[in-house]
């Protein structure tokens, strides 16, 4: 388990992010003042448990959520990381005794769309929770690949969390918030999940849209605004960065790379890959 805390003026970054060989693992947060977060969910997908006094709320499918939420030191939340659910989250979290400090408006901001947890009622207060669009889920990955160091890093930081923020608050301006349906996201992950084990061979629309049990034209919908692109032309880029590991990493030839991730004419492989990277593979 890697847990990463960076403060930045009266706010904190709290990086999560946690695998597992074993059947389970529980990883507990917990805050020691009051504070009001905001919780985006990356590319793991754990069950999360939250809990405070007599009471609990489960969350069992997180991968893309995004959970604002105010709590205080009798609040834990609980991550249920298996060998095949990781973690990966990103908290930005600032003390209720902050609010009035916070630079760049993030006080009146707060104050506007999350006013339910600026006054709370209760040790947790629970905010909008949504499926992130695919420019905050970006966002929130590019966190976890951040290699700069010293004040770079820092700077990376701030105009990240900046960034994510005004996203966030920019979604909920918009009135543009779908609610979690937990049902439909572990469906459309599931069908991520199996396009990714059968690159080489990609079951039809219709065949994906079985797998999961929904139709095509659910299918279509809530995958491009899971993703951001339809099925096929994500299935595409999936084949085209895996090639690209292949022959880079794994030295395959151009051919090997080309069969591996299902196209069987070298010419288009070699004009697609072109189209997405800009060179052709015999330049990698």
């Amino acid at each position: 388990m890697n847990r990463d805390i960076i403060d930045i003026n009266d706010c904190t970054i709290l990086l999560e992010e946690a695998t597992t060989t074993e059947s389970s693992l529980v990883d507990v947060c917990s805050f020691d003042e009051p504070v009001i977060g905001i919780a985006f969910y990356g590319a793991g997908n754990v069950g999360l448990n939250i809990k405070y006094k007599d009471k609990s709320k489960a969350f069992q499918y997180t991968k893309g959520m995004v959970l604002s939420f105010y709590a205080d030191e009798n609040v834990s939340f609980e991550h249920h990381v298996s060998a095949d659910k990781p973690l990966q989250c990103v908290v930005i979290a600032t003390a209720l005794r902050n609010i009035n400090q916070l630079p760049n408006d993030e006080g009146q901001l707060l104050e506007t769309f999350l006013n339910e947890l600026v006054h709370p009622k209760d040790h947790y207060v629970e905010g909008p929770v949504f499926n992130m669009t695919p420019e905050l889920f970006q966002l929130v990955g590019l966190f976890f690949k951040n290699q700069y160091e010293g004040q770079v890093k820092m700077m990376f930081y701030r105009s990240h969390m900046s960034a994510l923020l005004s996203h966030y608050f920019g979604q909920l301006a918009s009135q543009n918030v779908l609610k979690v349906n937990t049902d439909a996201l572990e469906k459309i992950n599931l069908a991520q999940e199996i396009l990714l084990s059968n690159l080489e061979n990609p079951p039809s629309l219709t065949e994906l849209a079985s797998k999961i049990g929904t139709n095509t034209n659910k299918l279509k919908k809530e995958f491009k605004a899971q993703f951001g692109v339809p099925v096929f032309k994500y299935l595409q880029e999936e084949r085209l960065k895996k090639a690209y590991n292949l022959i880079k990493n794994e030295q395959k030839t151009i051919q090997e790379a080309a069969w591996n991730v299902g196209y069987d004419s070298l010419g288009s492989f070699s004009n697609a890959f072109e189209k997405k990277f800009g060179f052709r593979p015999s330049q990698v």
